[in-house]
């Protein structure tokens, strides 16, 4: 059997001698694993960096089998290579990506957010964090524990929003919060769609996606996040 798509690389690994297994996150077909022959030499070196945008065919004789990808590369986004915080950037969607998706479940919406995010990374375009941050809150909304910033969860005012409830991911407003408000989560205007965003806005709103991304892994994956966001999240501090 055998299937074409088109997508990243979210990851490189050694296969043997002269092959590698990549992932790739596809349209249609999810996060994807396959055998490169020939995948280690220095001529595929650079097409099958994470980042890269490739078309694939991927054949197996059983669903259920690894199988071996043909890659042909289509976007190398090597711009990231030349700007500290675009690398970074880059390597932590992949790496996010590679952590909390399941194999082989197609995520369609996701994918159409993703890669805009990394085109922009990759051509290092001002503004892009800010849409690394709502890329991370798209990201939970595909793994069930999105936000809900519509509206206070205590009054159901829409204004003055001002905090999320650290347990249900919930906006509060000021009034509501009370003397709550020092164990709720700051809700930065950023991710209301309220004006330009600051770094400091930028820093509350991934420690807001953060906090979930992580409750998200105790539950299901019983595994740290990525160190690649880790790296991220202090360079995008060192920026202050």
């Amino acid at each position: 059997m055998d299937w074409q798509d088109h997508g990243t690389i979210l990851s490189l690994r050694p296969h043997g001698e002269t092959s590698a297994i990549i992932e790739v996150f596809t349209e249609g077909h999810g996060r994807h694993a396959g055998v490169v022959r020939g995948g280690a030499s220095r001529k595929m070196a650079a097409a099958l960096q994470p980042g890269s945008h490739v078309a694939v065919v991927w054949r197996a004789r059983l669903h259920d089998q690894l199988g071996t990808y043909m890659v042909e590369p289509l976007r190398s986004r090597a711009g990231a290579m030349s700007d500290r915080m675009a690398l970074l950037g880059l390597n932590a969607v992949c790496a996010l990506l590679a952590f909390a998706l399941p194999e082989r479940a197609p995520h369609p919406a996701l994918y159409a957010a993703t890669e805009p995010l990394f085109e922009v990374i990759a051509a290092a375009h001002p503004g892009w964090i800010v849409d690394y941050l709502h890329w991370e809150i798209a990201l939970l909304d595909e793994l069930g524990v999105g936000l809900d910033l519509s509206r206070c969860a205590v009054t159901g005012t829409r204004d003055d929003l001002a905090f999320v409830s650290p347990k249900t991911g919930r906006a509060v407003s000021r009034a509501g919060a009370g003397d709550w408000a020092p164990r709720l989560l700051p809700l930065p205007p950023c991710l209301l769609g309220q004006g330009p965003a600051t770094l400091v806005e930028i820093g509350q709103g991934l420690r807001i996606s953060g906090h979930f991304l992580e409750r998200f892994a105790a539950e299901h994956s019983h595994r740290a996040l990525p160190e690649a966001r880790n790296r991220l999240i202090d360079g995008i501090a060192r920026l202050g």
